[in-house]
């Protein structure tokens, strides 16, 4: 992965160590942002996700429904 340094703004490239994540050319920051790294999800937020209407089920049957004024043709092509 490749992102930028939060402390300079300077292109980051992955370091080639056994610490995964990005290391800072200019400044040697490093960091693990772009893995997902220390993101872990508590319990209890993964609990509130029930009561979350993103993932009410009639909203997830919607986001798989077609409607009518889409510009896409039932082949996948794009209409003209």
């Amino acid at each position: 992965m490749r992102c930028s340094c939060r402390e300079c703004g300077a292109y980051m490239i992955q370091a080639e160590s056994e610490r995964l994540g990005c290391v800072c050319p200019e400044c040697g920051f490093h960091c693990g942002d772009c893995l997902g790294t220390d993101t872990v999800v508590g319990r209890d937020q993964i609990r509130n996700l029930a009561f979350d209407p993103r993932f009410d089920p009639e909203n997830l049957a919607a986001s798989f429904t077609t409607h009518e004024d889409e510009d896409w043709t039932q082949d996948g092509g794009y209409k003209a």
